[in-house]
């Protein structure tokens, strides 16, 4: 080796253990920061397959079929103790009214939890669940939830209108989890005309369209 190049060498060898060094202490932050703000890579959740967000539809009656991540449904355990994992599902649909106050509507959109949604009248009752809104009404959850032990519900008897659906992953005992998703759809009229909102109200097309 050259009298000249053993400097350079010394000079290098230092520069490569200093960035050995920031990336230990930190110096990757950014990187590190934007991988933590994701999702945990098995972290439980539900995804919707139908109806897709938007989706507007002529039929009164709803297929609602999801897919469950990183979750097991125990149709055994229905009621039972919480068991980590494991679990059913608890399906919430409300039909948004038809006209809504504006200043009620505003709240609802500047509320920073929604808890000034407009929630509306619920559908998860026998007439329209079916066996869902049956077991429903036997659990004390009738006008709040249908419980599901598989990926799907079926809804009949709609009214035309708009509608939000809540599908919450919850406990054996049927506590929520914070994991759920969230779709909203219309039932278009026959006569393809919205309602006529009078005394200043506005209709619940702007009430559906946030959140």
């Amino acid at each position: 080796m050259t009298p000249g190049r053993a400097p350079i060498l010394l000079a290098a060898a230092a520069v490569a253990v200093a960035a050995g060094a920031i990336l230990l202490l930190g110096g990757g932050r950014e990187e590190a920061d934007g991988a933590s703000a994701g999702p945990p890579p098995y972290e439980p959740g539900v995804q919707v397959i139908s109806p897709r967000n938007g989706a507007r539809q002529s039929s009164h009656a709803v297929v609602v079929k999801v897919a469950v991540h990183n979750f097991k449904l125990a149709p055994r355990h229905f009621g039972g103790e919480p068991q980590l994992g494991e679990g059913n599902l608890r399906f919430g649909l409300n039909r948004v009214p038809d006209c809504v106050d504006p200043q009620k509507l505003q709240r609802a959109i500047d509320s920073p939890f929604g808890t000034g949604r407009l929630i509306g009248r619920s559908f998860d009752y026998p007439r329209y669940a079916g066996p869902n809104g049956t077991l429903a009404e036997r659990i004390g959850s009738a006008g709040s939830y249908s419980p599901a032990t598989r990926p799907e519900i079926y809804y009949h008897h709609l009214r035309s209108g708009f509608y939000r659906l809540v599908i919450t992953l919850a406990e054996n005992d049927g506590s929520p989890t914070p994991f759920h998703a969230v779709t909203n759809f219309q039932i278009v009229s026959p006569s393809g005309y919205g309602p006529n909102c009078k005394d200043g109200k506005v209709p619940s097309a702007k009430a559906a369209a946030f959140g």
